[in-house]
């Protein structure tokens, strides 16, 4: 998927749950948004469906591929310097997830999120997950 506008771009991210908590990782030095926590994923290649996309990301980032489930929120936020319009998806891991990149990661309980700094994009998503009770 892509769209006219080289600074629009289109991002699927992952939303594993297991045993109550979230997998989450933390944006490299050098990224967009380096420093924040996020659900793992990242952006469509041109051409790409959503689910492969993120079945892409999952292996790149995590070293694992995933069974792509429901898309359970998506948003259009603009940065400054870009347009960003982001799919999340449920997921379900089908191996173990190490970080590939030499991202941090971590098991987050589903209270502990609003505790973690996340992108602005994710506010929606992370106010719904933290409503929602397990």
């Amino acid at each position: 998927m892509t769209t006219g506008d080289s600074r629009h771009i289109i991002v699927t991210a992952a939303v594993v749950e297991r045993e109550g908590r979230f997998l989450v990782t933390r944006r490299l030095r050098g990224t967009h948004l380096e420093g924040y926590w996020e659900f793992p994923g990242g952006k469509c290649d041109a051409g790409e469906t959503l689910d492969a996309c993120l079945r892409r990301e999952l292996v790149e980032e995590l070293g694992t591929d995933a069974r792509v489930g429901t898309e359970i929120h998506s948003v259009t936020h603009t940065y400054p310097e870009r347009v960003v319009e982001l799919h999340f998806f449920e997921c379900e891991l089908r191996g173990e997830p190490q970080p590939q990149l030499g991202q941090a990661m971590q098991w987050v309980a589903r209270d502990a999120l609003l505790e973690l700094e996340f992108p602005p994009a994710d506010a929606e998503l992370i106010a719904m997950l933290v409503g929602r009770s397990g």
